[in-house]
C-alpha cells in the first residue's frame, strides 16, 4: 500500500491511499445542495455538494454516480467502504491513481 498526499490549502492535505489497483480517500457529501459539485478539501476529505436528498440511500447513489462520471470510470468500481449512513465517507476507486484524484481539486487556493 502507497500513501499519497495531495495538497490542496496551505494548511491542509487531502489522504489519498493507493492499494491493489485502487484509490482509497474520505468524501465529506453536503446533500440537498443547489447542483452537483466539488467544493474542495474538509479536513482531509473531498468535499462534495449533491443535489440529492440524504433518504433511501439517494445521496450515496447520487455520490457513486457522479464520482464515476467525474473520474470516467463504470459506477460499479466505485465503491463506499463506510460511513453509509454518514456525511464523511470512505470511498474506493478501482482503476484510479492518487494524482487523477488529485486532478479533481481546483489548482488555485
Amino acid at each position: 500500500m502507497r500513501m499519497v498526499w495531495v495538497s490542496f490549502y496551505r494548511s491542509t492535505m487531502l489522504d489519498v491511499q493507493e492499494r491493489d489497483g485502487s484509490a482509497v480517500f474520505s468524501v465529506r457529501v453536503q446533500p440537498r445542495a443547489s447542483k452537483d459539485e466539488l467544493a474542495g478539501e474538509m479536513a482531509g476529505a473531498l468535499k462534495v455538494r449533491l443535489q440529492a436528498p440524504a433518504v433511501e440511500n439517494r445521496a450515496n447513489d447520487a455520490l457513486i454516480e457522479f464520482l464515476a462520471q467525474l473520474l470516467k470510470t463504470p459506477k460499479s468500481a466505485v465503491r463506499i467502504l463506510s460511513g453509509d449512513r454518514s456525511r464523511t465517507k470512505r470511498i474506493e476507486i478501482h482503476g484510479v491513481t492518487g494524482q487523477q484524484i488529485q486532478a479533481l481539486l481546483p489548482k488555485d487556493a
